[in-house]
Order: structure tokens, then C-alpha cells, then sequence
């Protein structure tokens, strides 16, 4: 799967900035000069990476980035901006629980580095919400087992830890018999 990465600033110049940098990135790269724009983009695409300018006209990044995190919380958010003042961060984290906050003029090796790692969380969280949806599910399947089958879940453990098993020797025993006693036959 390409992951895509939608950037959004009102200056088209560090838009295509940023798409020099990430141009031989294995990425999608979207863009947008509006967060009303870069909202549009997010109802009709299923993106990763989202990093957004705070001084845009309209709606301010750290207003768009809490609109994100509300509507699409599985996208990551990262604030590049060149206005950092810690107000501003603070606002950022709390209200759109971004992930990084880079400062303008970003290095190039950090921005690559920074939407790697966030690519890299945005894809664990998929998976523990994959793996806790099966756990839901196996749960309901244990649930109606014990329903149906009273003590079928339980499992006994001695002192140390070691699962307990019932003596099954007589049982087990009767049956090698009877298995023998059908082979001769």
C-alpha cells in the first residue's frame, strides 16, 4: 500500500518545496493551499501524513490540524511552520494531538525522517486496532462457547502456574483398549 501525504500551506513555493524533498519517497504526495481544500482532500482520500502550516488564511493550522485529529484520528499530524512560539505548540498538541512540531526552514533529512517514523506509528496503530477487533471477536466466540458448554473456558493452574489437567490414565487407558480391540479385529 502507498502511503499518501497531503500537504498543506498557502505559499504554492514551499508546497513544492516540500515535494522536491520527499520526490523519491515511495509516497503519494497530495497538497492543498486551504485547510477548507485540504479537508475536501481528507473526505475523499484515505491519507496517512498530513502537514500543515500554521499561518494560512481562514482557518489556522492548529484549528485545522483538531479538525483532523476529530474526523480522521487515524491520520497523523505534523505543524511546520516558520511563526513558532511555545503558545502555539502547546495549542498544536493539546487541540490537534499533533505528532511533530518542525520549524521553517525543515531540513530535508529530518522531514523524510519524521513522516518515516510517523508512517511507522501510523502503522502500529492500524495494527492494534486490527488485533484488538480479532480479540473482540474471539471473545464473543469464547463467550457463547461457555454459554453453551458451562466450564469449557476455565483452565486450572497449581502454585507455580502449570495448567492443570484432570487424571485422564483410566480413561485414556479404556480407550487404547478399545482402539486395540477394534485393530484386531
Amino acid at each position: 500500500m502507498t502511503h499518501k501525504i497531503l500537504l498543506v500551506d498557502d505559499e504554492p513555493h514551499v508546497i513544492e518545496g516540500l515535494k522536491r524533498i520527499l520526490h523519491n519517497e515511495p509516497y503519494k504526495i497530495l497538497s492543498a493551499n486551504y485547510a477548507n481544500e485540504a479537508l475536501q482532500i481528507l473526505t475523499q482520500e484515505s491519507v496517512s501524513v498530513v502537514i500543515s502550516d500554521e499561518k494560512m488564511p481562514g482557518l489556522q493550522g492548529a484549528e485545522f490540524l483538531a479538525m483532523v485529529y476529530k474526523h480522521f484520528p487515524e491520520t497523523v499530524r505534523i505543524m511546520l511552520t516558520g511563526h513558532a512560539n511555545l503558545d502555539l505548540a502547546i495549542k498544536a498538541i493539546n487541540e490537534g494531538q499533533i505528532y511533530r512540531f518542525l520549524v521553517k526552514p525543515c531540513n530535508g533529512d529530518e522531514l523524510r525522517h519524521t513522516i518515516r517514523q510517523a508512517i511507522q506509528q501510523k502503522d502500529l496503530a492500524d495494527k492494534s486496532r486490527k488485533l484488538l477487533q480479532k480479540v473482540k471477536e474471539q471473545d464473543i466466540v469464547l463467550q457463547r462457547l461457555e454459554k453453551d458448554n458451562p466450564g469449557i473456558t476455565r483452565v486450572d493452574r497449581d502454585p507455580t502456574g502449570a495448567i492443570v489437567v484432570d487424571d485422564l490414565g483410566s480413561d485414556l487407558n479404556r480407550l487404547i483398549q478399545e482402539i486395540n480391540k477394534e485393530l484386531s479385529h
